[in-house]
């Protein structure tokens, strides 16, 4: 005997689905009384009014049909776009830890690279010897502003970037932007002014820099002939910031295309700058769109081919005063004899370092892992008078375990510098907990020399 299995009972509706639908009814049956009565008074038969219960029965019923169908296509649409937009952030967040990945990777050959070449460089070399080291040195630098670049652009589009909003003097950032590129535009024969007034303004510091920055840059880079003006004005309750040019302007066409990645608007607005064909990175307004937008800062752009380009940005003015900035005094100390002791699992970089603090006259010791430094320890080695750690090492050990080991066996403080390719915020909040200096790679010679010396000071 066949036993036929019943089907399955649907799925119950929410307690809201309900309530809507009940509404919905009870509008329906409203209006349904009301025609009734209207057509009980005009036609005045029963009959008639037979008839007409009959033919709304029949409409309630297809648009019941009708809503019904409706509601459940919308759930289904709802659930669609849900589950469209977790897979986008799935997405997003890969391609976020893939790039900050492979930064550490390729960034990690490059620091090497650069430390090699800048012991080179202290080294005597002939006249063509040092404008190929000073041609590779510019080459390395590209890569290098490249990869972070696009690692920035990547946290930025990911949401992983908090502005952290201060009271910021205005003034101050831009008589130090201008002092910064004065030099860049008296080469090419082009004034740089600035005019600001004495206000402060709520907002990020470093993404403010880091924005007129690259405002300033284009500027000049496509100007062949006048200059560039940083002025800043009050408009209504808000300060507005001017970076004008005089150079070639802008076509319409190319307006929303220059804040696109990798657009360069071509090699003609180079050489009509003044850069002789070789344009930038095409990065740079990508990364000050993106930047405003998280500062919550208005950009726009005004451009006539042939007179120049103003490029906007809107601020909001802090009541506050600004933060003191704290600088630290020069120190003049030399590095002769310094003994310094280096953790580094990367045998190129720790050769390129080792080499490069040889020429400044220090005392360095290398290793791997804390093992070795252990067994240098224990076998009697000379206690360093200062620290370069790697944070990554093999195996999933960090460099601070060698800044812990070296510490408890002294009394007195151990200097230490912790170095990386990792750009994330946990390593640097993990640095300032232990009291160490963090120097993301690639490695600045200079920096570090500058560093080594206010420490061991």
């Amino acid at each position: 005997m066949n036993v036929r299995t019943p089907p399955p009972a649907p799925a119950p509706e929410s307690e809201a689905e309900l309530r809507r639908r009940i509404e919905k009814l009870e509008r329906i049956n409203a209006a349904l009384m009301a025609h009734v009565e209207r057509s009980t008074d005009q036609q005045g038969g029963s009959y008639a009014l037979f008839q007409t219960a009959i033919t709304l029965e029949g409409r309630v019923r297809s648009r019941t049909e009708e809503l019904t169908g409706l509601m459940h296509r919308l759930e289904r649409s709802n659930a669609a776009l849900v589950a469209a937009k977790e897979e986008a952030e799935n997405a997003n967040r890969s391609k976020t830890r893939f790039l900050a990945a492979a930064s550490h990777d390729l960034l990690q050959p490059l620091n090497a690279a650069r430390l090699s070449l800048s012991a080179l460089a202290d080294l005597p070399l002939c006249h063509d010897a040092t404008v190929v080291a000073g041609q590779v040195e510019r080459g390395l630098q590209t890569i290098e502003d490249l990869i972070k670049t696009l690692l920035d652009i990547s946290k930025l589009d990911a949401g992983i970037v908090r502005p952290q909003l201060r009271p910021l003097s205005l003034p101050d950032l831009l008589a130090g932007l201008a002092a910064s590129f004065k030099p860049f535009a008296e080469r090419k024969g082009l004034r740089l002014v600035v005019r600001c007034p004495d206000v402060t303004v709520e907002t990020d510091g470093v993404l403010l820099q880091r924005i007129l920055q690259n405002l300033v840059s284009n500027a000049v880079r496509y100007t062949a002939s006048g200059g560039v003006l940083i002025l800043a004005r009050t408009r209504g309750d808000r300060i507005r910031v001017d970076v004008i040019d005089t150079g070639c302007g802008i076509a319409a066409e190319e307006r929303d295309l220059v804040f696109d990645e990798f657009y360069r608007g071509g090699t003609r607005r180079a050489v009509q700058g003044g850069e002789s064909g070789e344009p930038g990175l095409g990065l740079g307004l990508s990364i000050v769109r993106r930047m405003a937008a998280a500062l919550g800062h208005p950009l726009a752009l005004a451009s006539r081919p042939g007179h120049g380009t103003r490029v906007s940005l809107t601020l909001p003015p802090s009541a506050a005063p600004p933060e003191p900035e704290i600088r630290a005094a020069p120190v003049a100390t030399r590095l002769s004899g310094a003994r310094i002791l280096i953790v580094e699992n990367d045998a190129s970089t720790a050769d390129a370092l080792k080499r490069l603090l040889q020429n400044w006259d220090a005392r360095v010791a290398a290793f791997r892992d804390l093992a070795g430094v252990r067994s240098a320890i224990e076998g009697g080695a000379t206690a360093p008078d200062i620290l370069i750690l790697e944070y990554h090492l093999d195996d999933g050990a960090c460099g601070l375990e060698v800044a812990h080991y070296l510490r408890a066996l002294r009394s007195t403080p151990l200097p230490v510098i912790l170095t990386t390719a990792d750009y994330s915020p946990e390593i640097e909040a993990e640095a300032e907990a232990c009291g160490v200096e963090l120097v993301r790679k690639p490695i600045k010679p200079a920096q570090l020399r500058s560093l080594l010396t206010y420490m061991l000071a």
